[in-house]
Parts: C-alpha cells; sequence; structure tokens
C-alpha cells in the first residue's frame, strides 16, 4: 500500500513537472513595463508577467506595454492595439526551429528586432491586414490608420501583398492602402496625424532595450518620432529626396493574373 502511495503522488509530481516544462517552452515574452489596461486575452496583465505564444495583447486608451522576448526583441504596443503572438518559437540552441510571427490586428507598434530576426531573416512576419512585413535586422514602428504607415528608424523592411513587394530603409516612411496596392513610400509631411502621434509616443519610452543596449540607453531616433508642422516639412523633403534615390526603396511587382 505504500509503494503504491509512493508511486501515485511520484506520478502528480512528474505531471507537475511536465505541465511546468510545458508552460516554460510556451512562453514567449515578458512584460518589461506597462501603464494603463493591458489584457491578455480576457485577464489583466501585470509588470513582469509571461506571455505565451498564441496569446492576443490589447491595451486600453491611454496604455502601452513594452515585451521583451526570449530571443531579445522589443516590442512596444501603442494604446488601442491588439496584437497576437502567433507563433513563437525560440531556443538558443535550435536556430532551425526558430519562428516569430506576429499580426498586428488594430493600433500601432514598435519592433526592435532580436535573436530570431538575426538568425534568419525569414523566420520573422508581422502581418497587417494590408501586408505581410519581413525584417533586415532593424528598429521600425506600424501604425494601422487606414492606411497602415510604416517608419523605419534602421536597417529595412520589406512589405509584401498581392501587388509585389516595396522595400523601405533607415529614415523613409511607406505606406500600404489595402492587401491589393503596392506599399509605396511617402514623405514625412504625408504622415497621416494619428500616425505620427502614434511614431511619437512609441519613441519616447523609456528603458526600451534590444541587443547590445544597455538598460536606460537612449532608445535610437526613429523617423517621424517628434514631428511639429514645421518640421515635418523639413524632414518631408529630406526624405522625399533620400526615398528618390536607388538606395530609398525598391520594388517588385507580381505579375496581374487575368
Amino acid at each position: 500500500m505504500k509503494q503504491k502511495g509512493f508511486l501515485r503522488t511520484l506520478g502528480w509530481v512528474l505531471v507537475g513537472l511536465a505541465a511546468a516544462f510545458a508552460t516554460a517552452v510556451q512562453a514567449a515574452a515578458n512584460v518589461q513595463s506597462m501603464r494603463g489596461d493591458v489584457r491578455a486575452g480576457a485577464a489583466k496583465v501585470n509588470t513582469n508577467d509571461r506571455i505565451t505564444s498564441g496569446a492576443a495583447i490589447t491595451t486600453g486608451a491611454g496604455a502601452q506595454a513594452v515585451l521583451r522576448f526570449d530571443d531579445g526583441q522589443v516590442v512596444v504596443l501603442n494604446e488601442n492595439t491588439t496584437f497576437r503572438i502567433t507563433d513563437f518559437q525560440f531556443q538558443k540552441e535550435k536556430p532551425a526551429g526558430d519562428r516569430a510571427i506576429f499580426d498586428l490586428l488594430r493600433g500601432a507598434l514598435r519592433v526592435i528586432s532580436g535573436a530570431v530576426a538575426s538568425r534568419s531573416q525569414a523566420s520573422f512576419q508581422l502581418r497587417v491586414p494590408q501586408a505581410t512585413i519581413d525584417i533586415r535586422g532593424t528598429d521600425f514602428m506600424v501604425a494601422i490608420v487606414n492606411p497602415a504607415i510604416l517608419s523605419i528608424g534602421t536597417g529595412a523592411v520589406g512589405a509584401s501583398n498581392a501587388a509585389g513587394t516595396a522595400v523601405f530603409g533607415a529614415g523613409s516612411f511607406g505606406s500600404v492602402a489595402s492587401s491589393s496596392a503596392l506599399a509605396v513610400a511617402i514623405p514625412a509631411s504625408a504622415v497621416p496625424p494619428a500616425a505620427s502621434a502614434a511614431f511619437s509616443s512609441m519613441s519616447s519610452v523609456a528603458g526600451v532595450v534590444a541587443g547590445g543596449m544597455a538598460p536606460g540607453a537612449a532608445t535610437p531616433p526613429l523617423a517621424g518620432a517628434t514631428m511639429g508642422p514645421a518640421a515635418a516639412a523639413g524632414v518631408g523633403a529630406a526624405v522625399a529626396i533620400g526615398i528618390a534615390a536607388a538606395s530609398g526603396s525598391t520594388t517588385t511587382h507580381h505579375p496581374t493574373t487575368p
């Protein structure tokens, strides 16, 4: 009888350890900082909470959240945003299994890439209603204000949909009107006010760190970080000139099917 009791207890312990291990493997990110009403599904989120792959995170009015993923990637979620960690897989010793697929359903975010993107650019996808965004080692922001607006701080991003692929370099802005319209470069002066406000808010988040950046270090300035009307006009002209150059943005059109 004692042996049976011991085996039963051991069984429950093993089940508990297996469950804990499964949770650890599935976990994707820590909530580095937050303010306001932030939820994972229906549950309220607090600083230092672990967020698992598959979770949908929403931020309320005036809220903001900074997620640090297990590979060092940082995602800043602006207010009134819905973001889904669709499929995140990272094991330091198994780069072949890397995967970072996210959906931005509404609102705005900032992404500072981590090990998954640096080890394999093809492993990262950020999907918005208008396009799929891939990155080439970068710091960028996206705001869905119909259209989707992109602001690239460092590196480059590609925006792909049924119309083709457009690539945007550092300091440039992009606009994607719909899933059937090719993304196009725009000057800073053409960035909608709602997108500009979101970009400014996310650029000023304190303590956003990634890769070799030290805690508390100033975050890299992003295109459109703080734009008054006069500054926007000046930056817009400079960006427009840069975009017109060969190194600015490139496009690849998909053939049209009759």
